[in-house]
């Protein structure tokens, strides 16, 4: 079976631009415990979006506050979603001002941090920010692939992740109870397991990273969508 949406999150199946938003409400954990929330605004127009993420949170004994807004848009000559830019700022724990431009297939970036410029390039394989690898995953997903790889424009350069589409399975989520999910694991310079639910539009509901010093992660506590819903067929 292959899942093909009905939404702005696959170009292909909207003859006309639609608008609709996307947020999500998350719980963020640290070694088991409670520390802090993330809220994510998702806003679509046709093929195009702009994310917006904020979260609070205490690590290692810092209050810390992470603001990004990212624009992204569909790529017809990569088959994929592709950051056009994202400002991202935190403060606290590895405070920085971070604002980033694309080249038009993604694979070069002028990264400014904290006033210094830096220019980057991936080989013709495009760079995206943390929100648009999130929807790509998503994306991935959907058309049913089972292996991928993506990199991440880091504050330091180009990270790059191998990803692995696990079978369905069902988990218990707090606010949602028992929810059958598909599992992506993501490994690399940062291993994390994502959990995508059919029954909510393929949204992400947990996050774990399982780092060496900080076992984090995030359940969503809430979700609301104007987006069309995401249906499930057969492959022809």
């Amino acid at each position: 079976m292959k899942a093909q949406p009905q939404d702005p999150s696959h170009p292909q199946a909207l003859p006309h631009p639609q608008q609709c938003e996307r947020t999500a409400y998350y719980q963020i954990y640290l070694s088991g415990i409670r520390t802090g929330y993330m809220h994510r605004t998702e806003s679509w127009e046709g093929t195009n979006a702009t994310i917006t993420s904020q979260s609070k949170a205490s690590i290692l004994g810092i209050g810390t506050q992470y603001d990004q807004q990212a624009t992204l848009t569909w790529s017809e000559e990569s088959d994929s979603w592709l950051t056009t830019s994202f400002h991202q700022v935190v403060s606290g724990f590895k405070s920085r001002d971070m604002k980033v431009s694309f080249s038009d297939d993604g694979s070069e970036t002028r990264v400014d941090l904290d006033g210094e410029i830096t220019e980057y390039q991936n080989n013709g394989e495009p760079l995206r920010d943390v929100d648009t690898l999130s929807v790509q995953i998503r994306q991935y997903v959907l058309d049913g692939d089972r292996s991928f790889s993506l990199t991440r424009q880091a504050t330091d350069g180009p990270e790059p992740y191998d990803y692995e589409v696990q079978d369905m399975t069902t988990i218990k989520v707090d606010k949602w109870g028992e929810i059958e999910v598909i599992p992506v694991k993501q490994t690399g310079a940062e291993r994390v397991t994502f959990w995508y639910a059919p029954s909510l539009g393929y949204q992400l509901v947990k996050a774990r990273y399982h780092g060496f010093l900080l076992r984090g992660g995030a359940e969503l506590q809430q979700y609301q969508s104007s987006c069309a819903d995401f249906t499930v067929k057969e492959e022809e």
